[in-house]
């Protein structure tokens, strides 16, 4: 499941954007922010702990929580 971003929380600083190592987001910041690549998601993280809001949220499948 790709990173859900909550609209209401977020600011547009487009950290999230910058820090995907796989450009789910598409590499572009169009506000509202969607993942236009959700396949290519590896669910690091890095776009829930750089985002200074909390609005970034991410599912992590239970195959890869082990």
């Amino acid at each position: 499941m790709p990173p859900i971003v909550d609209d209401e929380k977020c600011v547009q600083c487009g950290i999230c954007v910058q820090v995907c190592s796989e450009d789910v987001f598409g590499g572009e910041e169009e506000y509202p922010l969607s993942a236009k690549y959700p396949d290519e998601c590896w669910h690091c993280g890095a776009c829930v702990v750089d985002c200074p809001v909390e609005a970034v949220r991410l599912y992590i499948p239970l195959p890869m929580r082990l």
